[in-house]
This record gives C-alpha cells, structure tokens and sequence, in this order.
C-alpha cells in the first residue's frame, strides 16, 4: 500500500472488542489511533487528531465541513453502525470524501435490546434492583406484555427483528413505514397502519425511524397525547426524532404511563437532564448496539471499507 496510512478511530473500545479488525488494518499498513474518552468525541477533541489522518472508523461524533477543513488528508469515512445523520453527506462529497456505513450490522443487537426495554419499562424492572439492593421489599405490580399491542415506528430491519423476537411473547404486532414491505410484514404477522393508528392502538410504542430532516421531532406533544395514558414509549433509533421537552411533559403529567430510551437529542447527554428527574423513564447511554458480536462484524466491515478506499476501489455500502 505504500506509505502508512493514518486511522482514526472514534468508535469505543476498539483494541478490546475489534480485534480482528485492528490487525487487519495494521497489517495493511494502517497506523490506528484509538478513542481514549470512552464516548463520542466533541469538536474541540477532535481539532487536535485529525490534520493528518487518512480515514475515520466513526461513532456518533459530528462529521461536518468544519472538521472537514482541519483534515485534507482524509479520503474515507467508515460509519461503525447504520445511521448517518452525524455525518454531513453532501459536505463530506464536495471534499472528496467517500462515506460507508454496515446497514443492519448491528440490527440483532438493538433489536434483542428494545425487547430488554419493552420488558423492563412495563415490569419496572430497574426501580426494583435498586429497591432490593437498598434492603426495601417493593413488590410494586406491573403488567405482562402478553395481550398488549406493540407498535412499530418504521418496519426496516431492526422493526422486523424486535417483531420476530416478540411472536413468542403473544402480542398483536402493528406497524408503519413510509415504504411498507407487506410480504414480510405477512410473514412476520404484523398488521401495516397508518402513524396515527400505531399512536392510538399501541400499549407499547417502538420507535425505529430514521433521522431525516422530515422525521426531526416527530414525536411531540400531540402525538404523545394520541397514546394510550397506560402506554410505553420506547425509542432506541435516534434521539432527534424525539421532542425531549414534550416527552418530559408527557410522563410527568401521566399523558403516557412510562418510557425506556437510549438515544438522545444531544449526545453525550447531560446529567443534568430534566428527563433523568423522572421516576418513569427508563434510560441507557446509546448503547443498544454495543455487543461483542456487533463489534466484531462490524469492526470487519469498516476496516475492509477503509483498505478498499484507500486502493482506489469502491468500498461496499458507498453512500
């Protein structure tokens, strides 16, 4: 490959869990510099690493014309997850920047996770290890997901996971997306409706859109006050489509009975949150895709994208 080739690496716990995929890169050449602030960077931590990288396996850091400018050496951005909206797309072409991502790479994960959240939110499971933990005998009464409705914000991969998933749960599956897939939704058993309905009916709501400008805050106000008041909201897609200060409205006024989430409208989150106040809301720092089976596979994926970059080649999952 010639000269060493400069990688970023802003995904966490690299060396630990991406193995694999580290001696790949380093055997093709590739100098990696790893994440040592455990979390997604911010613009001034990055300031200092990137004037002479060459490439990027990216977490959720924010990738726009500003940092562009601080690295003209970079040639590829390798997206460590699905979801691009950290990533400024059309800046990253106009500087010649090829973008990848693993589109459901880490699908199971999140999937198995939004199942852990259902569960836990309806059960309260959470507020009862810390009541056992601190020696009280909190049987509070919670519900069985058997016999409820679960909704469905988008049907992608991760929706068609957590469906498969809940079928031994016996639940009434409904969904919505902009592009409906109806034979899978027939083969997973999964009624298609309209965005309302999915509000209306569900006793739980699972949020699996993606971030698009179209899509920004869509849940707020009226929408959480088109739930059930016994509902569950749950989103482990992304934090902007979640009106933080209506969802706050929402459980402290009991317009909707609780809510798990992982993502948040800015990352990393505050501990200051008027959300983490709440007694019925459940949270996780965005870490539904963080397995070892997901950094493995993805790991892989990013690293062959960078190396084909870096030949000249058209890496998979071009963007």
């Amino acid at each position: 490959m010639g000269a060493t080739r400069k990688v970023l690496v802003t995904a966490t716990n690299y060396s630990l869990l991406c193995a694999e995929a580290k001696r790949l890169l380093e055997e093709n050449g590739c100098e990696i510099i790893e994440n040592r602030v455990g979390r997604p960077h911010t613009f001034e931590e990055l300031v200092p690493l990137v004037g002479d990288i060459d490439g990027v396996v990216a977490g959720v850091d924010t990738w726009d014309e500003a940092v562009f400018k601080l690295a003209p050496k970079l040639k590829a951005i390798a997206r460590f997850g699905v979801g691009v909206d950290n990533i400024d797309l059309p800046k990253a072409r106009e500087y010649g920047i090829k973008v990848t991502n693993v589109p459901g790479g880490n699908a199971n994960a999140v999937a198995e996770l939004t199942v852990g959240l259902i569960l836990s939110s309806i059960r309260s499971i959470p507020a009862l290890h810390q009541s056992a933990r601190r020696g009280y005998w909190d049987r509070r009464v919670g519900e069985e997901l058997a016999g409820k409705t679960v909704g469905l914000l988008g049907f992608g991969n991760i929706a068609q996971m957590v469906a498969k998933k809940l079928q031994g749960f016996d639940v009434k599956l409904i969904a919505y997306d902009k592009y409906p897939n109806p034979a899978k939704a027939e083969e997973l058993g999964v009624e298609l409706v309209e965005c309302d309905d999915v509000l209306k009916r569900g006793d739980v709501v699972s949020m699996h859109l993606p971030s698009l400008k179209e899509t920004r805050r869509m849940m707020s106000d009226a929408q959480f006050a088109a739930m059930k008041p016994t509902a569950h909201f749950v989103n482990t897609a992304r934090g902007a489509l979640v009106d933080e200060e209506a969802l706050y409205r929402a459980l402290e006024s009991g317009t909707i009975a609780g809510a798990a989430i992982d993502v948040y409208e800015q990352e990393p989150v505050s501990a200051d949150n008027p959300l983490f106040r709440l007694d019925n809301l459940i949270t996780t720092p965005h870490t539904a895709a963080e397995t070892a089976e997901t950094y493995r596979r993805v790991g892989l994926v990013t690293a062959q994208a960078l190396l084909d970059a870096f030949a000249g080649k058209q890496p998979d999952n071009l963007l």
